[in-house]
């Protein structure tokens, strides 16, 4: 087949989504399909361009199984406005749309959200090529900025609300990575039997157990720490404020040490916070290279998430820590599939969202019994084994794109 894959974020942009995507087309080239990739030159880092990309507003990268076209994000540098960064994303879906409409008649169309105006571009190209058209939700908008509180105005929710559905609706399918937000999606849209559930993937060849002692803790000064990390975007999704009250209860354990490795809108206030606190360590993002030596160097990773986030996002940073064979302490909603997740594996503790005292309590729980932690670590591995490959998630959406060829014909 020959696909089109419309995704703000591609290799080497380090963004989670990025990395996914880059994955399943690599996996779809190996099934030996033909993929053009519509994306934005790397951003995430910084919310802005980095070096040596931009100079251009477009950029094309032939390769053995495709090409790539990379756009210009139209990054804010803000990442604290919503307006900016909406009309950012407006102009690169538009740019994108106006790009891929162009091409020869494909047999489909993938689109990833967020942000959400990607489900017109994804729509708009396959039209214009004549194909079918399916949109892969990781995280539901506007639910997640409504949820956080940086989307109050009525009038914008219900224009954002209005977007959503006629995006669904227009798709031939929309995708999820869990029951949950199928059920979510489904209830938005005229014919919810369109909504299909694929799980997020991880990579266990790459990301697999190893030695604790690396050499991430030595250039950090963790080398006889006990380390419990958090990896990921310091943004207003994750309640990171947790890790700085257990860290404060937990001041007088001399071989702890709390580590935030990642950079986002939320960090300079969480520096603030955790002034005075010698057992709290801000890294900034590393390459994505270093990703499975991060994941080793702890001993427990978290999953902190703001109450109701759980039931519109899956992290995919939760398949990564399982695959890594460390221990998880999850801050979720106890309805979601993160919990569940972590319950099926039995990889480690959930907990009610933004409660401090249960967190510290399953911290310390988990640390006064390091046997059994170790053996959360294993059966994480496991699942992440038998229940997360990347081949199995390429092969639903080729899967999907097939019924839906036969469909049209």
């Amino acid at each position: 087949m020959n696909l089109v894959v419309v995704a703000p974020h591609f290799a080497p942009d380090l963004a989670p989504t990025g990395e996914i995507i880059t994955r399943i087309v690599h996996e779809l080239a190996e099934r030996s399909h033909s993929i053009e990739v519509i994306t934005a030159y790397p951003w995430y880092r910084d919310h802005r361009i980095e070096a040596p990309w931009g100079g251009r507003l477009v950029r094309h990268e032939d390769t053995p199984w495709g090409r790539i076209t990379r756009v210009h994000p139209f990054p804010t540098g803000d990442k604290l406005s919503l307006v900016k960064r909406a009309a950012g994303f407006a102009g690169f879906s538009a740019l994108a749309a106006l790009l891929g409409a162009k091409g020869a008649r494909a047999d489909g169309v993938l689109a990833l959200s967020p942000p959400l105006t990607l489900g017109l571009t994804g729509w708009t190209v396959a039209r214009a090529r004549s194909c079918p058209f399916v949109f892969t939700i990781h995280d539901v908008y506007p639910d997640v900025a409504v949820e956080l509180g940086v989307l109050s105005d009525k009038r914008l929710i219900g224009l954002a609300r209005i977007l959503e559905s006629f995006c669904y609706d227009r798709a031939d399918a929309v995708t999820v990575l869990s029951d949950e937000l199928r059920a979510n999606v489904a209830r938005k849209t005229k014919s919810p039997g369109k909504v299909r559930t694929i799980p997020n993937f991880v990579d266990t060849d790459w990301i697999v157990p190893a030695p604790r002692a690396n050499a991430y803790r030595q250039e950090f000064g963790l080398d006889d720490k006990t380390v419990v990390m958090y990896a990921g975007n310091v943004g207003l999704s994750q309640s990171l404020d947790l890790l700085i009250e257990a860290a404060g209860a937990l001041a007088h354990e001399p071989h702890l040490a709390f580590v935030i490795n990642g950079q986002g809108a939320a960090r300079p206030e969480l520096e603030r916070r955790a002034r005075g606190l010698a057992n709290v360590k801000f890294v900034d993002m590393q390459p994505a290279a270093r990703l499975p030596e991060v994941l080793a160097a702890a001993d427990i990773h978290v999953v902190p998430l703001k109450r109701g986030l759980a039931r519109s996002s899956v992290p995919s940073k939760t398949y990564s820590i399982l695959a890594s064979g460390r221990a998880l302490l999850a801050s979720v909603d106890t309805d979601s599939e993160v919990t569940r997740i972590v319950h099926r594996s039995q990889g480690g503790v959930a907990v009610p969202p933004e409660d401090a005292e249960a967190f510290t309590k399953a911290l310390q729980s988990m640390l006064d019994s390091p046997d059994e932690t170790r053996r959360m670590g294993q059966g994480g591995r496991a699942y992440a084994e038998r229940a997360a490959s990347p081949a199995a998630v390429a092969a639903a959406y080729e899967a999907l794109f097939q019924e839906l060829g036969d469909l049209r014909e």
